[in-house]
């Protein structure tokens, strides 16, 4: 039965979490090599490269994964590419864990990172393209809260691995048992798939009305009419898309052309922001600051921590205070927290409570990430393109994510050998402040409004 006072059902919901659980994928295989990275270098004896080719393997798997993503969901749908995403994660996970050899390891890592970059296109354009437009934020940020767990939860395991046994235990043994425990996610979003409905935009542009009809009506607890109404909106606009004799046509339209340069945009500066460098290495860093390796990696759980919790507080702020203003302060408080970690790194010798200042700020620098552009960025991605190419569209920035997300991971253990903590921090810093510039100046606000009318209002300018 339908509840009073709110626009959605207990059936929306249910979809919007288990389509989200393919986050949780994602988080966990982003955070399991900050753990098993100090194990696989010594028994596969791994030169420093080939370590940042095997660390690497995810978001290159991924950035091509993106590309196959948008195509395949526009022909076959949102729902089988997100279950073929899951046995390409499984897979990967008893490839990694049972590798013998390094090159069976960046095969298995390859293979994962292909099915992570389809879950991070099509789970965001899914929950998008079913939620109301006055949560879709918050409903799409369910998907970065999801990845949060996944990374507190793979933090978590790893951390008790790690502490539980000893170091020749955990070379021969523990690295394996945290590939493995990723299968059980896997298996688990194959099998939730099954209970959810393909997207009713999707149906519409197949010609599947009825079904897209009956969906609404069940996800929706609005009267009859506003979901006609609805789904008249979703025809016209597609009509409208159909005189467009391809998708380059369509993507080079003024308002599609500048809508990716944001997208493109956003997703490089996500990366740039120095998240993932701090999230691939965080033990490390907590190593240079002077931790011990059993508290850096319990210090690395804490991260993973608050990321769940500040990710919570961005879902309940995206569709109130809107995504320009949470993306453009979230840039500059985390320039601020970088600039001050390269003033401590600058101290010598690093001291106690410097440790404890640089723990501070990497925590307070992950918080403000999670508050901005962490969700921020997907929420973006997911509703800026007409619904003909959303899901191409929408890979195309994923992908150049990925991409960013491949090349920082690579670089970053370079510039800490050749430009020391101190200047690394500094340039990340630098980029941040670049991208509240960039908010301010580009961004418009889409918060409130149907993924139609933010079509429209690209379309106009």
């Amino acid at each position: 039965m339908k509840k009073k006072g709110k626009s959605y059902t207990k059936y929306l919901l249910i979809t919007v979490l288990i389509a989200a659980f393919g986050g949780f994928l994602f988080g966990y295989d982003q955070g399991v090599m900050s753990g098993a990275i100090n194990y696989i270098g010594p028994v596969f004896h791994m030169s420093s490269g080939v370590l940042g080719f095997v660390s690497g393997g995810i978001p290159l798997g991924a950035f091509f994964g993106c590309l196959i993503a948008g195509w395949l969901s526009d022909k076959i749908g949102r729902k089988i590419v997100m279950s073929i995403s899951a046995i390409l994660f499984t897979l990967s996970g008893l490839g990694c864990a049972l590798a013998g050899s390094v090159s069976l390891m960046i095969i298995s890592r390859l293979i994962g990172g292909l099915g992570i970059g389809m879950v991070s296109t099509l789970v965001p354009v899914y929950i998008a393209e079913i939620a109301p437009k006055d949560i879709r934020g918050k409903m799409v940020g369910g998907y970065q809260l999801a990845i949060a767990c996944g990374i507190f939860i793979v933090y978590l395991v790893n951390a008790i691995i790690a502490n539980t046994h000893s170091l020749a235990w955990n070379e021969d043994v523990g690295w394996r048992m945290m590939f493995f425990a990723g299968m059980v996610p896997g298996i688990l979003f194959f099998l939730l798939i099954f209970a959810i409905p393909e997207s009713p935009r999707f149906l519409i542009n197949k010609n599947k009305s009825d079904q897209a009809s009956a969906i609404l009506q069940r996800m929706s607890n609005e009267p009859t009419e506003k979901v006609d109404e609805e789904i008249k909106e979703i025809h016209a606009s597609i009509q409208s898309e159909k005189n467009s004799k391809s998708f380059t046509k369509e993507l080079l339209k003024k308002g599609s052309k500048m809508a990716l340069f944001v997208a493109v945009m956003c997703s490089i500066f996500q990366q740039l922001s120095g998240i993932n460098a701090i999230g691939y290495y965080a033990p490390t860093i907590f190593k240079q600051a002077g931790a011990g390796s059993n508290a850096a990696m319990i210090e690395t759980v804490f991260i993973g921590l608050v990321k769940v919790l500040f990710v919570a507080f961005f879902m309940g702020l995206i569709d109130k205070l809107g995504r320009r203003r949470m993306l453009k302060w979230g840039s500059y408080a985390m320039a601020t927290c970088l600039f001050l970690i390269a003033i401590l790194f600058a101290q010598n010798p690093i001291t106690k409570l410097f440790d404890i200042f640089i723990v501070i700020l990497i925590v307070l620098h992950t918080a403000s990430f999670e508050m901005s552009w962490g969700g921020g960025t997907w929420v973006l991605i997911s509703e800026m393109f007409p619904n003909k190419i959303r899901g191409r569209a929408s890979s195309i920035a994923s992908s150049v994510l990925w991409l960013a997300t491949y090349v920082v991971t690579q670089l970053y253990p370079v510039m800490i050998a050749k430009l020391g903590s101190v200047w690394t921090f500094v340039i990340f810093g630098l980029f941040c402040v670049i991208m509240g510039v960039f908010v301010q100046v580009f961004l418009k606000e889409t918060a409130g409004k149907s993924l139609e009318q933010i079509q429209q209002d690209n379309a106009a300018k």
